[in-house]
């Protein structure tokens, strides 16, 4: 069902300033590539919820699956195929090099959306005898 959340907008949205200040300004070996990994699977997750009202696994699962599919498009150097090896913001985009270190990223990001958005127990105040 379509919908507009306001809250998951603003998640969105501050997710991406974070992701192109990474891209643009951290040129590390961890933060870049493992980070902004792990960050941009969340990042998706906020837009889809900002829009689609679906059950919190459903949507996860679709934005790991989709992550996933991105790797192993990036294993068989679709930029390349596409013709766009020299296109800076496609390499950005889309990525470059399939990693496995990658895809354990997109899992933890995954598990953190998962723990964040799990549903709180009600504690019960009654005591039974």
């Amino acid at each position: 069902m379509l919908t507009f959340n306001l809250k998951y907008f603003f998640f969105a949205l501050v997710l991406f300033i974070i992701e192109v200040l990474i891209a643009l300004f951290v040129h590390d070996h961890f933060v870049r590539p493992y980070v902004g990994d792990y960050l941009v699977v969340i990042l998706i997750y906020c837009a889809v919820r900002t829009f689609v009202n679906a059950s919190t696994w459903k949507i996860a699962f679709g934005v790991l699956l989709f992550a996933y599919a991105i790797e192993v498009l990036q294993y068989f150097r679709i930029v390349d195929r596409l013709g766009l090896t020299g296109n800076t913001m496609a390499k950005i985009v889309i990525g470059y090099g399939f990693e496995w270190w990658d895809m354990l990223a997109y899992t933890l990001g995954v598990a953190t959306i998962l723990l964040l958005e799990r549903p709180k127990k009600l504690v019960s105040s009654k005591v039974y005898v």
